[in-house]
């Protein structure tokens, strides 16, 4: 009988899907249900979930698939995925989580959702999820009943009270700070924060809308950034943004939006020689000045879960994606918060630190954005084997390559730049990135690489 539960849906750092198609009631029942058996101790999940209007009965389905596995099922309703991961660190009334799942497609196209989960404070990810969608497949005819029997609590108003505490020094900060939501869920939290800490503030899109009327809710993308841009140039001294599901962030002063390997060299300015992750896409410039301050840098995976592991591994203080995933292990708890980043970027300006002095300090170099390539599901990875074997014996004029990175695809280091081709673990697409201190020879790196690449896919 031919599978009715797609695979696909079953990613390297989550579970993702089309609402109904993909993520209805028989395939998200079944989730809870397998996952639920996986959840060690008392088995008690707390469930939140964002603005998208398919969430709450996303949360039912997943809701009777634990009851069914035996599980407590804690309910905090619509938050922001930070403020879910905060609940692994809190007690509800002598209760103590032993797992957590953010329900959200966090910035995918309306018609997506999805599920990020946390076992025992750590993500659960990767291989674990990938054999948690073969049991599921394999044993789909099990029928779950409907079970909604779950238990209310609030999350959001510890999660105001830490942040207002470890905060507070900030109270009447003068700035004029401008926020986008994105008609996320940002604002299940960010206003009462900043109103309480009296900051002066003048928010857009802030109402958790899901079908996103305003613009999509992905701040790495420019085109999202226009509305807020405008406002900060007209009211505002400083700008943030966030995505669907606020665990990213954009930060924009009059003369820069400044990326997530810039804001680790930022934030890492308070931090006495931290170790600091950044994803395989950071520019080379933060990893050399993080050395050149005596700061310890690795390079690692792009993706959530997989810094979340690295930083548990190694200690570190603090970790990056270009994206704006910014993860503190420095007096917080290690996962990524876009709200709790936004604090301590007011904070680094209180401190007195120019922050466009510190951009406009930095050694020039040319980058490109994350330039995708479109492929299929099933022939990304091999494309990605296939241009490694060809740069074992590269083109007579293909430029000199120092040495090769394959943590995560293929970071090719030149003399003067590098390129980057990973392939996605969440969309069939390859994403390619390149970065020269010479503007000419980031296009010939870009114009070289891309060679490569059609000459593995066989269009060449």
């Amino acid at each position: 009988m031919k599978n009715t539960i797609e695979k696909s849906i079953f990613r390297e750092y989550d579970i993702r899907g089309i609402f109904e198609k993909e993520l209805n009631e028989k395939s998200v029942k079944l989730i809870g249900y397998f996952l639920g058996q996986k959840i060690a101790g008392d088995k008690i999940v707390a469930i939140g979930y964002d603005a998208r209007s398919h969430s709450p009965i996303l949360r039912d389905y997943l809701t009777a698939g634990l009851n069914a596995a035996g599980c407590t099922v804690l309910d905090m309703g619509m938050v922001a995925t930070p403020v879910n991961y905060f609940s692994n660190y809190i007690d509800f009334n002598g209760l103590t989580t032993n797992a957590s799942i953010m329900i959200t497609g966090s910035h995918n196209p309306s018609e997506y959702n999805g599920f990020k989960m946390t076992l025992d404070k750590s993500p659960f990810f990767g291989a674990d999820i990938y054999a948690l969608g073969d049991e599921i497949i394999a044993k789909q005819e099990i029928d779950i009943k409907d079970n909604t029997e779950k238990t209310g609590i609030d999350v959001k108003t510890p999660y105001i009270d830490f942040m207002v505490k470890q905060f507070s020094h900030l109270r009447n900060f003068p700035q004029k700070i401008i926020i986008d939501g994105g008609n996320g869920v940002a604002d299940t939290v960010i206003t009462d924060i900043f109103d309480t800490l009296n900051f002066n503030y003048e928010g857009l899109y802030l109402e958790p809308d899901g079908t996103f009327p305003n613009h999509h809710p992905d701040p790495s993308e420019e085109k999202n950034l226009v509305d807020v841009k405008a406002l900060l140039h007209k009211n505002g001294d400083i700008a943030f943004a966030y995505d669907g599901d606020a665990d990213r962030i954009a930060v924009l002063t009059h003369k820069h939006n400044i990326k997530g390997d810039q804001m680790a060299l930022l934030y890492s300015m308070k931090m006495d020689k931290p170790t600091v992750i950044g994803e395989v896409k950071c520019s080379q410039v933060m990893y050399d000045e993080l050395e050149r301050r005596g700061a310890k840098a690795i390079m690692y995976k792009t993706g959530h879960s997989n810094l979340k592991v690295k930083m548990k591994e190694t200690n570190a203080d603090l970790a990056c994606e270009v994206s704006g995933h910014i993860f503190f292990k420095d007096r917080y708890f290690g996962y990524d918060d876009a709200i709790y980043a936004t604090l301590r970027m007011l904070e680094l300006i209180a401190d007195g630190i120019d922050i466009d002095a510190e951009i406009d300090a930095l050694p020039q170099v040319f980058s490109t954005e994350e330039i995708k390539v479109e492929t299929s599901e099933e022939e990304k990875f091999a494309i990605i084997d296939k241009v490694k074997e060809l740069l074992k014996n590269p083109p007579h004029n293909f430029p000199k390559i120092l040495n090769i990175i394959d943590v995560d695809g293929v970071r090719i280091n030149f003399e003067k730049g590098w390129g980057l081709v990973r392939a996605s673990n969440t969309t069939p697409v390859l994403v390619t990135r390149f970065e020269s201190t010479d503007e000419k020879l980031a296009k010939i790196y870009e114009e070289q690489v891309n060679t490569l690449i059609q000459i593995a896919k066989g269009l060449l």
